[in-house]
């Protein structure tokens, strides 16, 4: 499909076009507002849809199959916080808390990317591999790597130590990894009968409420986007371009461990994806003195609308050149 075609595809997605209908309403500062209850009920339900069918796909999956793709997603879980903060602090100069804060949001997942990414493999008729779920989770544990990186930097100076456990432990009290593991080992150990039974409610209403969530996403974005004078013009270069070669490495680990067309693409979407949910809130507890308005409006004023709108065509485009 040609490149034109295939974003023309992507931004009349109904889930895009509700990310977009948010950002709309956020930049003419509409009254458009979800109540924090809800947006808190829709994250929930999606990550434990998502951690639910992904076990289930886990369990039909070949031992052979899921571990290559492990392997990768290990690789990427230290290449990117690496590859982040040293950007940010040399060429960036950043001071240590901000460059590791950039690290762990870029080293973590965007689940609204993740999402997005695998409805649109869907309705390109080439869906992922359902054990990606998992490899979201295990992404997560890049943001305890960055913090280590932090602590690490800062203790050279200090002579402090590295309070492993807190920082294990601000990740793992995360509603991310929580739902998507849970979800994942119910779905694993479900049967068919007791599947079916709930699987109108996981399944049927999944992309429905996929949509209410972006719709806040795109006001929430439109809102950071106003901020775009904190992350100055490195920042904002940054949010662009981290993405592109994260997603395009992404897509081509993905292809060399077996994937098929749609999991390389999700695989480079996950890599790509930029957390503004999680890693926030591990950042504020352990780098308080990082400054949230770079971080995350890069993050989410920057990096999401860019994947959101022009970055999944790329890394699908990408996918598909690869096989030929």
């Amino acid at each position: 499909m040609p490149g034109l075609e295939l974003l023309s595809t992507n931004l009349l997605q109904p889930i895009v076009l509700a990310f977009l209908l948010g950002a709309i309403a956020g930049f003419v500062k509409s009254e458009l507002e979800l109540p924090e209850a809800v947006i808190k009920l829709l994250a929930i339900y999606l990550l434990f849809s998502l951690g639910i069918t992904g076990g289930r796909e886990l369990a039909k999956a070949e031992l052979g199959d899921v571990l290559p793709v492990i392997a990768i997603t290990l690789f990427m879980v230290f290449a990117i916080p690496t590859a982040a903060y040293f950007i940010t602090r040399r060429l960036g100069r950043f001071d240590i808390s901000n460059a590791a804060a950039i690290a762990a949001h870029y080293g973590s997942v965007s689940t609204a990317t993740f999402f997005a990414s695998v409805t649109f493999a869907k309705a390109m008729n080439t869906p992922s591999e359902g054990y990606m779920a998992a490899m979201v989770a295990l992404m997560e544990f890049g943001v305890i790597y960055s913090l280590v990186i932090a602590r690490i930097a800062m203790g050279r100076a200090s002579g402090g130590g590295i309070d492993f456990k807190q920082l294990f432990m601000s990740v793992i009290r995360g509603r991310g990894i929580l739902l998507l593991c849970g979800g994942m080992v119910i779905g694993y150990l479900a049967t068919d009968r007791q599947w079916q039974q709930i699987q109108p409610f996981y399944e049927g209403l999944f992309r429905g409420m996929l949509m209410l969530f972006l719709l806040e996403m795109g006001i929430t974005a439109a809102r950071q986007a106003r901020a775009f004078r904190e992350v100055g013009l490195f920042m904002a270069g940054f949010g662009v371009l981290m993405p592109i070669v994260n997603g395009l490495v992404g897509v081509t680990l993905g292809h060399w461990a077996g994937l098929s067309v749609g999991g390389a693409f999700v695989f480079g979407a996950i890599c790509a994806s930029a957390s503004f949910i999680d890693a926030p809130a591990a950042c504020r507890a352990s780098l308080p003195e990082a400054n949230p308005g770079i971080y995350l409006t890069s993050s989410l004023g920057v990096t999401l609308p860019f994947n959101l709108l022009a970055g999944l065509p790329l890394y699908y485009s990408y996918a598909t050149w690869l096989v030929g």
